[in-house]
Order: structure tokens, then sequence, then C-alpha cells
């Protein structure tokens, strides 16, 4: 029986098969909870200790014993073994060779399984504050930019064909919006993540007379979880944290798909730092978007590892499964994916350097000053099905003529209706275009700067 691992062995009456052990074990992946786990034994300690299961010597003993568990993993010196499965045989193994068999004593009261409840739940709650911190340093970027962008004019798109001028800081602040709501979704998320499996135990709860309260004060959660089968088997969190990433990954990959449109020959719109660039191994002149581009191909990853934990549950009976060990390697990548993407795109977006002068000449080829010529004219009485029609005239002979419909004599203009009048060329210009949307969310320059200091109080009231 000494080969047998010594958490669950005494049924047993042969060891478990070489490659069992190793297809079964999770230590290559889930060593990197070691931190949560010690911080939830340590709290496991404290609360026994309270309720007079341990001795005070004995919480003690454990409590510096996990401590120097602890660093020796920091440091390098822990060396895992496949054969005790799991971090938590790994660290209970580890605390009992330093203090002895009072260490097995650690797990009076629980299960490993609401015990890598509890650990998920403490590293997602971790990086979820991590990774608001980073959509914060990006929206932060992001305003700073729209500010500085604030009056120069860029086409707007529908169809991805030229449809109205609008300004870059309003684009800007359009990816803001998106990122605003990621922040919100994460911190909502955040509210189910932070419940207490711990006291659980295998799915029925404990004899002892444990105090779930107080381990969940020592922990930081808001309360303990309410059902002991419920809390041992739930997976919602993590599902529910990898749809508010796969949502993130859309956001930063439609910001990617323009910034790769952008730094093309054929837009020239930005110009991104070298940093976030590689060149070609033949092509000398190529400049890649490599930060963009690869963005946008991790987005599938995360799309990937929701589809992948919501199958994973489907079947589950309760209470807790085997099954259950693949949600970590998913969701350990979904975090993963999410820091190193908004990483980059919070240190690259505040260097987007804007060709101002490009932008601006795309909109005028577009004819993107002819809704305003329509709403010219249905403000001077015309029914706006005629006048649509008149703009389409006008804009046919455009393209005739090679003129953009600003670049046109009144004369011109007026074949096509007696109403235009020479006030027509305030509205056909592309600033008296965007000056003219000077309302809440349009695009006017003023509304640019005044929606840039909405958005610089909220992210300051984050702290």
């Amino acid at each position: 029986m000494s080969d047998t691992n010594a958490a669950w062995g005494g049924r047993f009456a042969e060891a478990t098969d070489a490659f069992v052990a190793e297809f079964t074990a999770s230590i290559n992946f889930d060593q990197r909870l070691y931190r949560h786990d010690i911080e939830g034994s340590i709290a496991h300690a404290t609360m026994l200790a309270e309720v007079g299961v341990l001795t005070e010597a004995e919480r003690k003993a454990i409590v510096v014993g996990l401590e120097s568990v602890r660093d020796d993993i920091a440091a390098g010196r822990q060396k895992w073994s496949v054969a005790l499965e799991d971090v938590h045989m790994n660290v209970e193994a580890a605390l009992t060779e330093k203090i002895g068999p009072v260490g097995k004593k650690l797990h009076t009261g629980r299960s490993r399984n609401d015990q890598i409840a509890t650990d998920i739940r403490l590293y997602v709650r971790d990086a979820i504050d991590g990774l608001g911190a980073e959509l914060t340093r990006l929206q932060q970027g992001l305003v700073g930019l729209a500010e500085q962008e604030a009056d120069t004019i860029m086409p707007g798109f529908t169809h991805l064909q030229t449809a109205q001028p609008v300004t870059f800081g309003h684009h800007l602040l359009a990816w803001n919006e998106m990122l605003q709501r990621d922040f919100e979704r994460l911190r909502d998320c955040r509210k189910r993540v932070n419940q207490m499996p711990l006291g659980a135990a295998a799915l029925a709860g404990t004899t002892y007379p444990i105090d779930r309260a107080r381990t969940a004060e020592l922990l930081g959660f808001e309360k303990p979880t309410e059902n002991s089968l419920d809390s041992v088997s739930d997976r919602d969190f993590a599902i529910e944290f990898t749809h508010c990433g796969a949502l993130i990954m859309m956001h930063l990959s439609r910001m990617s798909e323009e910034l790769v449109l952008w730094t093309s020959a054929q837009f020239d719109f930005i110009d991104l730092p070298d940093r976030f660039c590689t060149g070609s191994s033949i092509m000398p002149q190529k400049k890649n978007p490599d930060v963009p581009e690869l963005v946008r191909g991790k987005t599938g990853r995360v799309y990937g590892h929701l589809t992948s934990l919501l199958t994973l549950m489907k079947s589950q009976p309760l209470a807790y499964n085997k099954d259950n060990q693949e949600d970590k390697e998913p969701l350990f990548d979904t975090i993963d994916t999410l820091a190193g993407s908004l990483r980059a795109f919070a240190d690259m977006v505040p260097h987007i350097q804007a060709k101002r002068n490009v932008m601006k000449s795309a909109a005028i080829r577009g004819y993107s000053t002819a809704t305003d010529l329509a709403d010219y004219l249905v403000k001077k009485g015309m029914a706006f099905r005629d006048a649509h029609e008149v703009v389409g005239k006008s804009v046919a002979y455009g393209l005739d003529q090679g003129k953009d419909l600003s670049e046109m004599t009144l004369d011109e203009l007026k074949q096509f209706s007696q109403t235009i009048t020479e006030d027509v060329f305030e509205v056909l210009t592309l600033e008296g275009s965007v000056a003219a949307r000077d309302h809440l969310g349009g695009t006017a320059p003023i509304q640019v700067r005044a929606a840039a200091g909405r958005a610089r109080t909220r992210l300051a009231e984050r702290g």
C-alpha cells in the first residue's frame, strides 16, 4: 500500500496504475493556486482553533508551517509530486514534513471538494481585481487620446462605406463605452464569485462545530454559500467570468480590426509605435501591426474556453465529479489571455499617432456630408423623401464630375433644387457637419470633450 495516495488509499488493495496517476493528477496546472490554497488553509485553521477543534498551539504551528511552505514555493524550493495529485496534497505533505503529525489535523472539517472550490473563487476574485485595473489603465489612455483628438475629423462608416464625418475622439470614446460595460460586468460577476464554499466538505457539510461566517470573514468573502451540494459542484461563477472575458476579447478584437485597417497603406489613418510592430523577413518595407493581429487571434481561445466550460458542466449530476478537474486549464488560460491582451493595449493605445490630414481627406472623398444636405433641405420645408432624392442626384452628379458636394458651385447645386441658397456651404463643410451634432452623445468636438470629462470622472471614482 505504500504506493497508494495516503489521502484516500486505505480502502484500496493495490496501488494506482502509474499512467492513471499521471492522467488524473492536476498538480502540473493547479500548482498556481498555492497562495490561495494556503490562504484558505490559514483561515480554516484559525477558525478551527476559535471553535475548539484545534488548540492554539496547533493553530500556531500550522500557520507558521504554512507560511514557511508558501515561502519555499515562492523561492522555487518546493518539489511538486504527481503522486500527491494536486496542490492541496502537495502543500499538506510539505506542511506535515515541516511540523510533524499536527499538520495532518489541518484537513479536519473540510474536503478537497470545498477546498478547491474556495481556492478557485479566491483566484478568480484576485484576477477580476487585476483585470479591472488593466481595463482602467486602458480606458484612461483612450480618454486621454480622445481629448487630444477631439477636433480630428475622420469618416464614420457603416458597412465599411463612408457614411458621415465624425471626430476621431468620438470614435475612441465609442471604444471606451464598450470597455466601461466590460468593467461593470466584471464587478457584477465578482459579487457571485465572492461567496465562500468552504465548510460544505465533500457534499453534505461536516459534523464539526465550524463557524463558516468566521472563515468567510477571514478570507474577505461577502458570505458563505447556502447549500453544501451546490457549493462543491457550482462552476457558474467560472462560466460567468469566462463569458465576461469573451466579451472583453470581442471588444478588443473589434478595436484590433480597425487598428489593422487604419495602419494599412489603403487607409493610412494612424501610425503605431515601432515597439508594438514587427517587420518581414523578406519584404524590408513592411511594418506589421502584430499586437492587434495577435489579440484578434487570441479572441478565439477565450470563445473556445467558454464553450468548453459550458460543455463540461452540461451533464453533471450533483455533487462533485472528477470532470470538474477540467475547469482549471480553460479558466487559467482565459485569465492569462485577458491579462496579456489588456496590458498590450493599455501600453499601446496612448501612443497611437493620428494622421489628421489623411483622415480628413478620406472624409471628403466619400460624400460624407450628403445627409447634412438632406437635413438642410428638410429644414427649408422639403419632405425628407424628396430631399433624399435631390441629394442622391447631387451625389451622382458629383461622381460624374469628380467633385465633392462642398466643391460644387451654388449654380451646380441649384440645378437639383431651387431651395438651395448660399448658406448651404455652412453645412457642407466637414467642420460644420460635426459641429452641428451638438447634443449628448453627438460627435461635435464640444460634446466629445464633455463626454471625455464624464468618462474621467467615472474612472476617478473607481479609486
